[in-house]
């Protein structure tokens, strides 16, 4: 990999769905030096946006694209070296996840974005009891398959771009506290299934790495390297905010384990929150 690029040289970043995610990584790329344009769906949000330094574009992907959206989209990335594409599966409603970024594509191709970074999930994988590693993810007639089509229409292009994936485990932090996710539920199953979760901060650390790096044409698991089970985890998180406790079914079968290793051995990024229960602290 490359060493970082000298503040003078940093190329220009667009993040595609400044939400929960990708406001904040915006906002730490500014703060690093990079030029940011981001996309949000939200009027409101665009002063937000532009008061934080990113160049700011109202977009909404899906059946209601029009000619004027695909020039919005157009403007956006023109001159773009790096494109973070952070648009969730469920913002898909009708459509299929893969035609709704298609559009995104057409436009990456016309306009000469060289990088890629595809911000995906570890939804690919199955739910087996088993260590899943990045080669794991296989297509099948799911939903899971879908968002394994769509990171397929972003994989490296000779003579257009390099791109990377990265499968973000279950995010938490800021608004968005793990102890409210399964709150008060009774007999849930899956006690001792471990759990393959991520911060924001760490999320924001890694993409930020990755660009930083220039860590093209891989494929990334990404979460914490602590699992814990979801009994444990989860009535802990719950506790920390003072919610009822889960209960969970006396005899329960355990889940698919996140593999981050390659990520690990190929980045120089240190997790800032890799021991899920004390990160229960930073939400």
């Amino acid at each position: 990999m490359s060493a970082p690029a000298s503040a003078s040289s940093l190329p220009t970043v667009a993040v595609l769905g400044c939400g929960w995610l990708g406001l904040p990584l915006a906002k730490a790329l500014v703060a690093a030096g990079y030029p940011v344009v981001g996309s949000t769906t939200t009027p409101t949000q665009l002063l937000t946006l532009r008061d934080a330094g990113i160049t700011p574009y109202l977009l909404r992907l899906g059946n209601d694209f029009s000619p004027t959206d695909a020039d919005t989209l157009r403007t956006m990335l023109t001159g773009v070296d790096v494109l973070v594409l952070n648009v969730p599966p469920r913002a898909a409603a009708a459509n299929s996840y893969p035609s709704l970024l298609r559009p995104v594509g057409s436009v990456v191709a016309s306009v000469g974005v060289r990088h890629v970074l595809f911000v995906s999930s570890t939804s690919v994988y199955p739910d087996a009891n088993r260590r899943m590693r990045e080669s794991d993810a296989v297509s099948s007639p799911d939903a899971a398959s879908d968002l394994l089509r769509a990171e397929g229409h972003f994989t490296p292009r000779r003579g257009q771009w390099l791109s990377t994936v990265v499968r973000f485990g279950g995010l938490f932090g800021p608004e968005r506290p793990p102890g409210r996710f399964l709150a008060g539920r009774q007999n849930l199953p899956n006690a001792e299934a471990p759990v393959n979760l991520i911060h924001l901060d760490d999320c924001i650390g890694l993409l930020t790495s990755i660009i930083r790096e220039k860590a093209w044409g891989y494929t990334f698991n990404a979460c914490a390297s602590h699992h814990p089970s979801r009994q444990e985890f989860y009535s802990a998180a719950a506790r920390k905010l003072g919610l009822t406790v889960p209960t969970f079914e006396a005899t329960s079968q355990g889940g698919k384990l996140i593999d981050s290793s390659l990520l690990q051995r190929t980045l120089p990024y240190e997790f800032q929150h890799n021991d899920l229960l004390a990160a229960l602290d930073y939400c």
